[in-house]
């Protein structure tokens, strides 16, 4: 079969507008290690809502196609193209990958993180009128280049599983694994009930927390969160105090021993604060704005509060994610946490949807009408 050499693609041009149907070129071959793939399906996260309206905006990135939640088929592979496992990726493969990293700055090399890669690539960094154009996952193909981060998936996890592992929930992984872990009987708060919130409220259940309660909003995501194993589920009605006298009640008084911030809202880092137990931890995961966050220091030094930072996930974290979905898979539902797919054409919409917070996870299969 010949390597097609253009993709159709939604494309953003302007901030909050329609996205629009173009066709796009793709590299005429591929390089040592990359691939061309077909999208099977992609899964649209709170940053492309951010990218799409414009709260989350840089110079220079417009025209660009969003999308960094994906799976798709190998169409065509470069010489010596292998995963993350070293396992040789062939034509017909399904695969997911992770961001891009160079492998050879300080953060790849001595940190060894490459979550702190200087150059650390997502579709959505790459211009779609720059090569090599069709990166992200609003497209019917996408180029996965030499440094993408590639895992041959296991036929038991779901396209839709998968995609959403890509972001989502190997953010919610690392925000863990930052946190220490939970402690058997522990109790967690997760702030926000989005995708995120509800995977982070499955982590703790399984983990062993004793008591997992979920603050967010609208009431179905709450309901959501409660079948996905939150004991208390809060919502957003009420002014901050009451949300932290509800915490205080749910945990006998003594405050949660791990929050985590998935909500990025104005307030919520004061909040957690207020929330923890002594000798708490929080781990701020969902504040990405620019706007500074005001947190009272003094509680924090005085509860002896352990505050953790993590951002997004690696590509150990994507095979994590993986796992924890096929390995939980008869335990939660995960399909409710996807909406039925629509092809390119819809994405506008749902980009709309998610941002009235009327839809968990859209899902976009790039083929349908």
């Amino acid at each position: 079969m010949p390597v097609p050499s253009s993709t159709r693609a939604a494309v953003l041009r302007a901030h909050g507008e329609p996205l629009t149907i173009e066709e796009i070129p793709l590299p005429g071959e591929c390089a040592p290690g990359a691939a061309i793939v077909r999208v099977r399906c992609a899964t649209l996260c709170a940053t492309d809502v951010h990218l799409w309206s414009g709260a989350m905006s840089f110079p220079g990135m417009l025209p660009m196609v969003l999308g960094h939640e994906m799976v798709g088929t190998v169409e065509a592979v470069g010489p010596g193209t292998v995963d993350a496992l070293g396992r040789e990726i062939k034509e017909g493969d399904r695969i997911g990958w992770s961001e891009s990293v160079c492998g050879h700055c300080h953060g790849c090399t001595v940190l060894r993180s490459p979550v702190a890669c200087s150059d650390r690539g997502y579709g959505f960094r790459q211009r779609s009128d720059r090569w090599p154009y069709a990166t992200a996952g609003l497209a019917e193909y996408n180029y996965v280049g030499p440094g993408a981060l590639k895992v041959v998936l296991p036929d038991d996890v779901d396209d839709t599983w998968a995609a959403g592992a890509g972001c989502a929930v190997k953010t919610v992984l690392r925000a863990f694994d930052r946190a220490g872990g939970v402690r058997p009987g522990a109790s967690v708060v997760v702030q926000g009930a989005g995708a995120l919130g509800i995977v982070a409220t499955a982590v703790a259940r399984t983990s062993g927390a004793g008591t997992v309660v979920t603050v967010g909003a609208p009431d179905s995501r709450l309901e959501l969160a409660r079948r996905f194993g939150a004991d208390v589920t809060i919502g957003l009605d009420g002014d901050a105090a009451s949300r932290v006298a509800a915490v205080m009640d749910a945990t006998g008084g003594r405050g949660a021993d791990l929050v985590l911030d998935l909500a990025g809202a104005p307030g919520v880092g004061a909040e957690a604060v207020e929330m923890a137990a002594q000798g708490g931890t929080f781990v701020v995961v969902g504040s990405t704005g620019p706007v500074p966050e005001p947190i009272p220091l003094g509680t924090v030094m005085g509860k002896e509060m352990a505050v953790v930072g993590s951002l997004n996930g690696d590509v150990g974290d994507y095979y994590r994610a993986v796992e924890f979905l096929r390995v939980f898979q008869s335990r939660f539902a995960w399909d409710e946490l996807f909406s039925e797919p629509v092809g390119l054409a819809g994405a506008s919409e749902a980009l709309a949807s998610m941002s009235r917070l009327e839809q968990v996870k859209p899902v976009i299969h790039p083929w349908l009408p």
